[in-house]
């Protein structure tokens, strides 16, 4: 059950009969019912009761006999009234999304027990526009299609959503115009392709949007087809490269509230990086993630079934293991199995601290040389490394890492790692004195850590101080959804936060120099890590 008060509830109310003593209007007599049945934290609230349920709401109190259930939505400093019922009904859902540019991730919520009803996801239909942020953006601005590049992006992501929305109904045995609330988490360039207005300004300097913490909406107004009152909570961004998932992230992490200073780190299509604690946060973000999430290696691909996920490396037999999500045959290298791989490869020494393929090295052993010439081949022209060749476990094409693919992995792994670095130096401390180390999303969910440190994307810290919180975006929708005060938290984390901006930052730029080698130019920040030199 929920300890909280949503931001959707149900309460009931019992009136006094009207009589020739006691003239009160009926919706006046729902509101004063109402306002006595309330609990203590929200008695001070004004009720409201929008024109256009005004009618429903009058017919279906005096038909009840004046006592029934009342279902009011918590805006801010007062309540909405949407809907009386004579009875009570079986459950009280509400959306939470996690809108991401490729898929878009979903659940739908019990306000009345805090249950999950279901939990989906479904691809975002603006990738027929645009595969990644950048082309989507420019895409908006196009003159052709009738002049309605902008248009055509918002209606692609409201059809994804809506066509998800049907399937939990289904799925919940609910319709879907029960759905009282949507929260949505998203970064900033998302957002402002569903709400539909102009992202141009994002990828331009000064990188500023045209919103940061819109006003909650109604759902319909953008085409979403919920309850005819159901409104729309986006959660705040701070920044055109730091949105809404991120201040989602701190909200279900809690680091907003933490009394020692810990970090939240989010993998995704950019590197998004919070530190703080109760008392203050700063955060930045950068682009390390394109290699990670599929955007650059060939064979990259997103945490998604048929991934490799794993690889190892037994240096004394030297045989080569590996593991895909699901255990479906092999079609490419999601960002934890790059890392694995890379990391293996460097403490076989096959790749150099440049992450550079090495054939050989002085005293290299036979068995070593005899895995290296099965595994390091020529393809296409060029040199690759071989993980599973073509056929071996069901897959027509084999999964290889190039030296294109290393480079890219070279450039995120050292981008991670000065993000990391410019924005702790900018408060003075150590890696040391963080408490906890928070990796959100697949990223987190799939990465070895003490693989991310070998390679030196990640501080050399015991491995007890990271951990992985799976989709903290959709975990902090939900949280909104499930405590009516969490949305207005949500904006008291925005303006805490300190934001760095990476693109014109000279130190990002010469750390993300000395982070171009494995695991750095400066070894001894690395203690744990073999160094071939």
């Amino acid at each position: 059950m929920l300890k909280t008060i949503p931001l959707v509830a149900l309460i009931r109310v019992e009136a006094v009969q009207p009589s020739l003593h006691d003239n009160t209007a009926d919706l006046d007599r729902l509101k004063a019912a109402l306002t006595e049945s309330l609990p203590a934290q929200l008695r001070s609230c004004s009720v409201h009761i929008p024109f256009a349920c005004i009618v429903e709401i009058a017919a279906s109190f005096r038909a009840a006999d004046f006592t029934g259930y009342v279902i009011v939505h918590y805006e801010h400093d007062h309540l909405v009234l949407v809907d009386f019922v004579a009875e009570p009904p079986k459950s009280l859902p509400v959306l939470a999304l996690d809108l991401g540019s490729t898929h878009l991730e979903a659940t739908l919520l019990d306000c009345l027990t805090g249950d999950t009803l279901a939990r989906g996801a479904a691809l975002n239909r603006q990738v027929t526009h645009g595969a990644d942020i950048l082309t989507r953006i420019h895409f908006a601005e196009r003159k052709d299609e009738g002049g309605k590049g902008l248009a055509l992006l918002q209606e692609a992501v409201i059809v994804s959503i809506n066509g998800l929305l049907d399937e939990l109904c289904q799925e919940a045995e609910v319709k879907a115009q029960d759905v009282q609330a949507v929260a949505v988490s998203g970064n900033t360039t998302m957002v402002h392709l569903l709400l539909g207005i102009s992202p141009r300004h994002i990828c331009r300097e000064p990188y500023i949007p045209l919103v940061n913490a819109p006003d909650p909406f109604l759902a319909q107004e953008i085409g979403l087809k919920l309850h005819k009152q159901a409104t729309v909570r986006v959660l705040p961004g701070r920044g055109s490269y730091f949105g809404g998932d991120l201040i989602s992230g701190i909200l279900a992490t809690g680091l907003d509230q933490a009394e020692e200073t810990c970090m939240l780190i989010d993998v995704g299509t950019n590197a998004e990086v919070v530190m703080g604690n109760s008392e203050w946060l700063i955060a930045c973000a950068g682009a390390a993630g394109p290699a990670l999430e599929g955007g650059v290696a060939r064979m990259g691909m997103r945490a998604a079934s048929g991934a490799v996920e794993h690889v190892a490396i037994d240096r004394n037999t030297w045989q080569l293991d590996w593991r895909s999500i699901n255990e479906t045959p092999p079609l490419g290298l999601c960002g934890s199995g790059l890392i694995d791989l890379v990391a293996e490869l460097y403490l076989a020494r096959i790749v150099d601290l440049r992450g550079k393929f090495q054939s050989t090295f002085p005293g290299q052993p036979a068995a070593q040389r005899r895995f290296v010439k099965e595994h390091l081949l020529e393809m296409g022209g060029e040199q690759v490394f071989l993980v599973v060749a073509a056929g071996e476990a069901g897959n027509a094409e084999p999964v290889v890492l190039s030296q294109l693919d290393l480079d890219a992995m070279m450039r995120s792994k050292a981008a991670m790692y000065a993000i990391l670095v410019t924005l702790i130096n900018q408060v003075g401390l150590e890696f040391s004195d963080l408490a906890r180390i928070a990796v959100a999303g697949a990223f987190g969910k799939h990465i070895d850590p003490q693989q991310a440190i070998t390679l030196g994307m990640l501080p050399d810290l015991p491995l007890t101080t990271f951990e992985p919180v799976g989709n903290s975006s959709l975990r902090g929708a939900e949280m909104i959804l499930l405590d009516h005060t969490a949305f207005a938290r949500s904006l008291e984390i925005a303006r805490k936060i300190t934001y760095i901006e990476l693109n014109v930052n000279q130190e990002f730029m010469i750390r993300f120099s000395g982070s171009r080698f494995i695991p750095h130019t400066d070894p001894e920040l690395f203690p744990s890590v073999p160094s071939f030199r």
